[in-house]
């Protein structure tokens, strides 16, 4: 990887996302499960059970858009990632990162649309972080 900065390409999910990730993340992680660059790792668990793992973030502007809102897309982007992993999504963690000055009524829109979103994909958030 050539680049010295991170671009727009870099998210885009083409070459430059590649190269990234083989660049920084895959060197510094390594691991068969990560190797794979599959939406989320098939886990073996005690008892003979599997759990799908998965994580997503997202920055979109404006935070609602037709259609939707970065509440809809955090539950709904989570939810498919595991689902196209072949697992049955039944919770979700949500990390809010916010900027000092933020709006509270603006976090207050966006936690209901998480938790509306949560509800109609009949999830459950079970942790968090801010």
């Amino acid at each position: 990887m050539t680049d010295q900065v991170i671009t727009m390409a870099h998210g885009a999910g083409g070459k430059a996302s590649q190269a990234l990730t083989d660049a920084v993340f895959l060197s510094a992680y390594g691991g068969p499960e990560l190797g794979r660059l599959d939406d989320g790792a098939v886990l073996d668990i005690p008892g003979g059970k599997r759990v799908v793992f998965t994580t997503d973030a997202f920055v979109v502007t404006p935070r609602a858009f037709s259609g939707g809102s970065i509440g809809d897309l955090a539950v709904n982007g989570t939810v498919n990632d595991l689902a196209v992993m072949g697992a049955t999504p039944t919770w979700l963690s949500v990390s809010v990162v916010l900027e000092e000055g933020f709006a509270l009524i603006e976090l207050r829109e966006i936690v209901a649309d998480i938790a509306a979103a949560a509800t109609a994909a009949n999830v459950t958030i079970v942790a968090g972080d801010t």
